[in-house]
């Protein structure tokens, strides 16, 4: 009986990740379809030829008009017009704070340059004896680090299970300890609360 019930939750463990993601992804491209197909006229649509729908139109239709994008702001008429544009929004006093803030924060995690979330930290946090893992930003810039007299480090603490939500600390970089682990090892170990805790590699 206890065989039975150890491979009962094994094939739980093994098949409700799978169910899930399979459900996560079904239910993104649903939403992308039934938000973008409808943009599409009728006679454009393949389900106008075809006696079927096509999964993923709305995913493809995305990909195609943001490389689109991409391919019109790389040229001199693209980029005048995004100027064009940022000008307008910078006008607008709230609308010009949300926009700046979201295109700082996608140009930091993006730019090849950029350390951004890619390095895991265990600090001593929310005090002494209690260890967190958090993730380096940066380092610590402009008035803040004005203020401080130490080399500081912009660290940012992701929630359990959500690491999407958190707060930006600055430490002292003598204060934290740099992980051998990868940042996606790190972030499952927060997500699952502790239960997923990856294998450290073999020093050679």
């Amino acid at each position: 009986m206890s065989k039975i019930r150890s491979w009962f939750f094994t094939g739980i463990l093994v098949m409700t990740p799978l169910i899930l993601t399979i459900y996560v992804v079904w239910a993104f491209i649903t939403f992308v379809d039934n938000l973008v197909v409808p943009l599409v006229p009728i006679e454009y649509r393949p389900s106008y030829y075809l006696p079927f729908s096509i999964p993923g139109l709305g995913l493809i239709i995305v990909f195609l008009f943001t490389t689109f994008v991409g391919i019109l702001a790389t040229g001199l008429f693209g980029r005048t017009l995004i100027r064009l544009w940022e000008n307008i929004l910078n006008r607008m006093p709230v609308v010009r704070s949300v926009y700046s803030a979201i295109k700082q924060i996608l140009e930091t995690v993006m730019a090849t340059q950029s350390d951004a979330f890619r390095q895991a930290v265990l600090v001593e946090y929310p005090r002494k004896d209690i260890w967190a893992i958090g993730f380096v930003t940066g380092s610590t810039k402009g008035e803040v680090s004005e203020n401080v007299n130490k080399k500081m480090v912009n660290v940012f603490m992701p929630t359990t299970p959500n690491p999407t939500s958190g707060f930006l600390l600055f430490f002292p970089e003598k204060d934290l300890i740099f992980l051998e682990m990868s940042v996606e090892d790190a972030l499952k170990l927060v997500v699952s609360g502790g239960m997923v805790v990856p294998k450290r590699k073999k020093k050679s």
